[in-house]
């Protein structure tokens, strides 16, 4: 492929234009004039060795390739600097056509967007103007890269040549059934909760039926003995550029293939030429550089943007605090309670700072009026390391796998985790060895609250732990009476009644019409007895917390008296500064790259507007 030299760079932003290049082509108007026709033209015939119906078309493109082959000889759209008689520049015109990008072959798409670029080359140069057509192919992005990732994949699993588990039309079946299950599923609950970012994947867009497998792509585009060598993404760069160079001439596209190339670091030319563009832009401070959060993922190691995904499209960072409720020495003699004490008497013995259950809010300013905190008794979750403050975690693996890719001190460059993107686990607990563990709550009126169950919590949404404030989360109060009001429901969870009988809900924010207590005042209004009253809890928070934001003023702490609106970012930020909580992010739903990794938050070195 006729690649790489430093002018090639010069034309690639450009669109359709006269008089903005330099570099004029040189007279060919006997190329370019019309001509006798050949002999094979002269003498079409229907009679001969080809079947009928072909013959004349068999003559034109034979003389199409001898006009191409013409064109190729005599370099008909090369175009270099041209003057006339009195030394001055002749009149120019450039085209560029949108980069092509090459996992594949080039399409009737492309060919239909690339008439327009080919017959105004065309119509300018034969107005006698000095025409050029550069071409490029798009290669950057997750496309290639996961495309090579998935193939790999395959292999690994299924053998080369892979046998898909599908090829059996009763396993084909009950997969097909399963996607259409889950697909179901997940647009009930979307629309439970009013609808959300990031809908169908994309492979149920495009096939209804997901099951869309990388080596039966390439199989319909390459030989099947060379689909391996295609799980080197870099492969894919030296089969399907030059091929749609190639493709492209037998087109009679009419490029200056001098002035064509590749994007990525492969092209060394064009890489200097992108690191250029940054640099000045940088100097002029029409673009910054430094850390930000981003949907990232681990497996492809780098930021997951839109085009990247497979699911989760326009999906962004959800900023999250994370309260530290500091686990104290089990006081209840319960067995299931084992491994927190050998794990407090370690952490001790280590000389660490401590054990933590971290539940991940969006209301800090509410942690006033925490009465216990809540776990899902069947989930899974980790004591997780965390070497930037020399104490534990706990977690679900999902969350730690997010901090472990975040900063603690972004201005610092200081990490949750040594290793980015790794953290060490220390122990494993169920839900169920967590319940009935005391805990010192930041800000809270109570000085030990405990552990209890909560049969509602997603492990696939913030960190499997959540922080109870009755007086203004609707969920947390049904959940919390559900427990007063039924002792052989507490009972089974062995849930004692010292545990839930003293704690009350701590009025700690003033709304007009909705009270001191606003999570009590719509439950009552709603009638809401029991947390499978899903609508009606969804519309009870939605307001609540609404209206706790917009008018809601505080009665507790030093900000009482302000409006949360006010109160909210000073508290968030005295509870960091104070090592009592910190900021965490995740996507705000699911996110799954186009390499079937879901995607979590990091802390990357970006570029950004200023």
């Amino acid at each position: 492929m006729a690649i790489h030299t430093s002018q090639q760079q010069h034309h690639n932003t450009c669109c359709c234009k006269s008089n903005c290049h330099e570099s004029p082509v040189t007279a060919r108007r006997s190329i370019m004039s019309p001509t006798a026709p050949t002999p094979e033209m002269a003498s079409l015939s229907l009679q001969g060795a080809a079947p009928k119906g072909t013959a004349k078309r068999d003559a034109l493109v034979a003389t199409e390739l001898e006009v191409q082959a013409l064109w190729e000889r005599e370099k008909a759209f090369e175009s270099n600097p041209l003057y006339d008689a009195k030394g001055e520049k002749t009149d120019k015109f450039i085209v560029t056509f949108p980069y092509p990008y090459s996992n594949g072959n080039l399409h009737l798409g492309h060919a239909f967007s690339l008439t327009k670029a080919v017959f105004r080359a065309q119509f300018e140069r034969n107005r006698g103007k000095n025409s050029l057509f550069p071409f490029a192919f798009h290669c950057t992005g997750m496309p290639i890269q996961a495309a090579a990732n998935k193939l790999k994949s395959e292999m690994e699993l299924f053998g080369t040549p892979p046998k898909f588990p599908e090829e059996d039309p009763e396993i084909r079946a009950q997969m097909e059934a399963a996607i259409a299950a889950a697909a179901k599923a997940k647009a009930e609950k979307d629309a439970v909760q009013g609808g959300k970012k990031g809908g169908k994947t994309k492979l149920v867009q495009k096939t209804g039926t997901g099951i869309v497998r990388q080596w039966n792509i390439l199989k319909r585009m390459v030989p099947e003995d060379e689909i391996p060598r295609f799980a080197d993404p870099v492969y894919w760069l030296m089969y399907f550029p030059p091929l749609g160079v190639e493709h492209m001439k037998r087109f009679g596209a009419g490029v200056d293939w001098r002035r064509a190339f590749i994007t990525t670091a492969v092209n060394g030319y064009y890489d200097a030429f992108i690191r250029w563009q940054f640099n000045v832009l940088r100097e002029k401070k029409k673009v910054l550089f430094g850390k930000r959060n981003n949907v990232y993922s681990i497996l492809d190691g780098q930021v997951c943007a839109d085009h990247d995904r497979s699911e989760g499209e326009g999906v962004g960072p959800q900023e999250y605090v994370l309260i530290k409720l500091k686990v104290l020495a089990p006081d209840h003699g319960q067995d299931r309670h084992a491994k927190m004490d050998a794990l407090l008497k370690r952490v001790e013995n280590e000389g660490k700072k401590g054990v933590f259950l971290v539940p991940a809010t969006l209301r800090p300013e509410t942690m006033y009026g925490q009465t216990n905190c809540f776990v899902l008794p069947t989930g899974e979750y980790g004591a997780y390391y965390i070497d930037a403050t020399d104490e534990v975690f706990i977690m679900s693996a999902r969350s730690a796998r997010g901090l472990s890719c975040q900063a603690y001190n972004a201005a610092s460059d200081i990490y949750f985790t040594k290793e980015f993107g790794k953290i060490e686990c220390l122990e494993t607990f169920s839900g169920d060895e967590l319940l009935g563990l005391p805990l010192k709550a930041p800000n809270a009126t109570y000085e030990k609250v405990y552990t209890l169950p909560l049969l509602t919590i997603s492990m696939g949404k913030g960190t499997g732990v959540v922080t109870s404030v009755p007086s203004d989360a609707p969920d947390d109060y049904v959940a919390l009476k559900a427990l007063k009001d039924k002792p052989d429901f507490a009972a089974k969870y062995g849930i004692t009644p010292d545990m839930v009988d003293p704690f009350e809900v701590v009025p700690i924010i003033s709304i007009e019409g909705y009270g001191d207590a606003s999570a009590v005042f719509m439950c009552e209004k709603l009638g809401i007895t029991s947390f499978n009253d899903k609508v009606k809890l969804a519309q009870a928070k939605d307001e609540t917390y609404l209206k706790g934001f917009t008018s809601g003023v505080m009665t507790v702490g030093p900000y009482a008296g302000k409006k949360v609106s006010e109160a909210k970012p000073l508290i968030k930020e005295e509870m960091i500064a104070a090592n009592q909580a910190h900021l965490y992010f995740e996507p705000e739903s699911k996110v799954v790259s186009r390499t079937n990794d879901e995607c979590v938050v990091a802390s990357t070195d970006q570029w950004y507007l200023a």
